[in-house]
């Protein structure tokens, strides 16, 4: 069991990683190509990004969930879960593409963006909005092909396509003169790279999904996602975070401000991108015991889960600590003293949070997988959007900057007590 554990949370946390360091690469090339106000741009419209990622996560790993699960009970329905996934991974994607195509510029100035940001991040925005159902449809495949025993070609997938919008992002951005337009192109289509990659697993002897065309239902749906919701909420929260700080960092410290962030948000994705590979490494091991009614194993993927969310928690703070001069110089490429300042001082205090966000990231997922719906939905929507939304407003007011940096840590800290009570009560049963 270790050693199955150790291969599939090792192989989903390098592709989770693989997976957010292309947000990291359009961060460092955009500074290089448009300077601070191409980070500002980006940073703006990063909820966006989010909230496109966190609805086909929650599709596909709530319809892999479901699958999986019903599958091991040898239910029949279970063969139409990965076409209806992505049919309706396709029918919400049309709505971002529509806003992409004649509204970007005032989703950008709705996100807090002046007219001087608008102008730099409008192209941008309606490009990768365009391409919204390559970024659904791949978490959905990568969700069933994980769940499907091949987790090796799922990490390959993601993988491949962050590799491949890292080398387009520079050839596109640099030889080619292409700047943001031409980091949005070489992001919408990494995806489809992912796709095809998965295509290797749904086209092998070993595979056990079927493409079996079904009616599109919002019950079937909404049943899926009910156990899905974590992965949502683990994907939107950033999003909300970052709409939420945006708005007050403008007013406390304007564009300067926001380039921080800029740099501290994007330097937690990798971050968090280790703590859902722990999550979605796990998640199929859980399910398929739990399918099975094997409530030992459970618990023990259960404690080496947090445990090793717990380690990884202490590497990055102490990494953090040491080197967070050197991270921010990597974004800093104007040598803006204040931007520096605020981003050095954030990334420290900001990534204490993390001691507790593994325990929920985590948790959260683990709870999704035994159908423990109740705490896995009060859970993330408490640390999605009640507690660090009410945190960043009160510690922002009381201690400026410091407050905002402040905000994600007493958040995880609150809603880490809603996971241990969720998983304290399942272990019971």
């Amino acid at each position: 069991m270790k050693k199955k554990f150790a291969k599939y949370v090792s192989q989903n946390m390098l592709g989770m990683v693989g997976m957010s360091l292309y947000i990291l690469a359009d961060t460092y090339f955009i500074s290089k190509a448009v300077g601070s106000n191409g980070i500002t741009a980006l940073n703006l419209v990063l909820p966006v990004y989010n909230l496109i990622f966190a609805i086909g996560s929650m599709i596909g790993v709530g319809s892999a969930i479901r699958y999986v699960v019903e599958k091991n009970k040898g239910e029949q329905s279970c063969e139409s879960y990965f076409f209806h996934a992505l049919l309706w991974a396709v029918l919400i994607s049309i709505i971002f593409i529509l806003i992409g195509i004649f509204i970007p510029d005032k989703l950008v100035g709705l996100l807090g963006g002046d007219a001087e940001i608008i102008n730099v991040g409008k192209n941008y925005t309606r490009i990768f909005m365009v391409f919204a159902p390559f970024f659904m449809c791949n978490y959905v495949c990568n969700a069933f092909v994980r769940n499907d025993g091949a987790p090796s070609i799922a990490m390959c997938a993601t993988l491949f396509s962050s590799l491949f919008n890292i080398v387009f992002d520079y050839i596109l951005m640099f030889p080619l003169g292409l700047g943001m337009e031409g980091a949005a192109l070489a992001t919408g289509i990494s995806p489809v790279i992912g796709i095809l990659i998965c295509c290797i697993h749904f086209r092998s002897d070993k595979c056990s999904i079927k493409l079996q065309p079904v009616i599109p239902s919002v019950k079937k749906l909404v049943y899926s996602c009910q156990v899905g919701v974590s992965s949502f909420v683990a994907e939107i929260s950033s999003g909300v975070l970052t709409i939420v700080f945006n708005m007050i960092i403008l007013r406390l410290a304007g564009n300067i401000g926001v380039a921080a962030y800029g740099v501290v948000a994007n330097t937690s994705l990798v971050a968090v991108a280790l703590f859902n590979g722990i999550a979605q490494g796990s998640q199929p091991l859980i399910s398929d015991y739990y399918g099975k009614g094997q409530a030992k194993n459970v618990s023990s993927i259960l404690k080496m889960a947090i445990a090793t969310s717990l380690s990884v928690a202490v590497l990055l703070i102490l990494f953090i600590y040491t080197c967070a001069p050197f991270v921010t110089s990597i974004f800093n490429s104007e040598h803006d003293a204040q931007l520096a300042a605020y981003a050095e001082r954030g990334l420290r205090l900001y990534f204490t949070g993390f001691l507790f966000a593994g325990i929920n990231i985590v948790g959260s997922a683990i709870l999704s997988a035994v159908e423990s719906v109740k705490y896995a939905f009060a859970a993330s929507i408490m640390r999605g959007f009640v507690a660090i939304t009410v945190f960043a407003f009160v510690l922002s007011a009381a201690f400026g900057m410091t407050g905002v940096w402040l905000a994600f840590p007493a958040a995880e800290f609150v809603t880490m007590f809603i996971i241990i009570k969720g998983l304290s009560r399942h272990k019971t049963h």
